[in-house]
């Protein structure tokens, strides 16, 4: 679930890129979404 969000997260911020389109709403929530990742990333292997 969260993999997919990401990959959204990013094909909308590269599509925003491209077209110039809210480019920062894209960042924004790009921004939000690698630190999720990083949070989920760090968490996960605390646990193991």
């Amino acid at each position: 679930m969260l993999w997919t969000i990401i990959a959204i997260l990013v094909v909308l911020w590269l599509l925003g890129l491209v077209f110039k389109v809210a480019g920062g709403v894209i960042h924004i929530l790009l921004v939000i979404a690698l630190i999720i990742f990083i949070f989920n990333f760090i968490k996960g292997r605390k646990m193991k």
